[in-house]
């Protein structure tokens, strides 16, 4: 059953890093049209000039909506826009591609969770690494490895340049662990398959760059039901450590898998985007040993010839909103994984605030 015609005309809010990408894909994918490009700064002039000109360019969100009409909305603005953005785009009846986090709040997301459905419309988060080949095989060669699960990942970035003038700017309202944690505590909760319980969390403000309430570290902790542990680690900022930025892990009583990613892991790519999705190769150790206590098995690697950039992984995000409009796809799971998963990294952040482990 389709849901709409084509081309779907597509309005982009947003023209950063992702709102960029999610530009480009919209004009490669035959299916979509740009009707509008909006932002308040000059970031429009630079996105419009690099798809070739000729887009129509906004610096007010209300207004593009009313005079361009689109069929759908690419929302890819700091977090503490989202919810309204979206929830004017569904009123105006509008499908909605959403960067991640839904939104700033949990009752945010909920309030957006629910204008969705309320209008029909379409609700697709941006969890990039869900569209991933390699972290999909990430995440099915851990249900090999047996119960309980013990997760151990990390994303420390040492920006400096403009990344430094991004992550302050995002730091205004959400912090590392929320902001860049939702992608990863999905991807503990796609592993375990089990309910978390419980969080614990720290954090330390390490610049004067920064409100003085926020923190630019944070380390998360995640208990489930079924005895699985997870840890994440997130810190922004020209301060930060190279030394192991880049650990993605997890371990089971049959072994382990590991993403070796032996160039995106290298000096100087943390603060870079492309790294950030990059596998290279996985890992599988297995557990196996003989009366001597010695290895039965030899380690299993993975090297998937599908590793797609970054670019590539937005194309794919893209593809799956335009199926999802088109095909009548139920997101119901969908969104409320996003609404979850924002729940727990802002249990972690209120662990951070208050010195207290938070139960779920």
């Amino acid at each position: 059953m389709s849901t709409s015609t084509l081309p779907v005309r597509v309005l982009v809010v947003g023209c950063g890093n992702m709102g960029a990408s999610h530009a480009q894909a919209y004009q490669l994918i035959d299916g979509f049209e740009i009707c509008g490009i909006v932002s308040t700064g000059k970031s429009k002039e630079v996105l419009n000039e690099k798809l070739g000109g000729g887009y129509t360019l906004f610096s007010d969100y209300a207004t593009a909506l009313a005079e361009t009409k689109p069929d759908a909305v690419c929302i890819s603005t700091y977090p503490d826009t989202h919810e309204e953005f979206a929830i004017m785009a569904f009123e105006n009846n509008c499908h909605v591609f959403i960067e991640k986090p839904l939104a700033d709040t949990v009752a945010g997301s909920e309030r957006v969770a629910a204008a969705a459905q309320k209008s029909g419309k379409k609700l697709v988060v941006g969890y990039i690494l869900r569209h991933h080949p390699s972290w999909e095989k990430f995440v099915e060669l851990s249900h090999e490895l047996g119960k309980p699960l013990v997760m151990r990942m990390n994303l420390n970035q040492q920006s400096h340049g403009v990344m430094w003038d991004v992550h302050r700017n995002l730091m205004k309202s959400l912090s590392p662990i929320v902001d860049c944690g939702v992608h990863y505590i999905d991807v503990m909760c796609q592993m375990t398959r089990s309910k978390p319980l419980q969080v614990t969390a720290i954090g330390a403000r390490l610049t004067d760059d920064i409100a003085e309430n926020n923190y630019n570290y944070g380390q998360l902790q995640i208990r489930f039901e079924d005895g699985s542990v997870g840890w994440y680690e997130a810190g922004w900022g020209p301060m930060m450590s190279e030394t192991a930025f880049f650990i993605k892990d997890v371990i089971g009583p049959k072994g382990c898998v590991s993403i070796v990613a032996k160039e995106a892991g290298g000096t100087g790519k943390s603060d870079n985007v492309d790294a950030h999705t990059k596998t290279e190769s996985l890992r599988f150790h297995h557990a196996d040993i003989d009366a001597n206590n010695q290895f039965i098995k030899q380690d299993t690697w993975f090297n998937l010839s599908d590793e797609p950039n970054h670019q590539e992984l937005c194309n794919r995000e893209q593809r799956y909103f335009l199926k999802a409009i088109t095909e009548n796809i139920d997101l119901a799971d969908h969104v409320q994984d996003a609404v979850n998963s924002l729940k727990i990294a802002f249990a972690c952040d209120e662990s951070v605030r208050t010195g207290q482990v938070v139960y779920l």
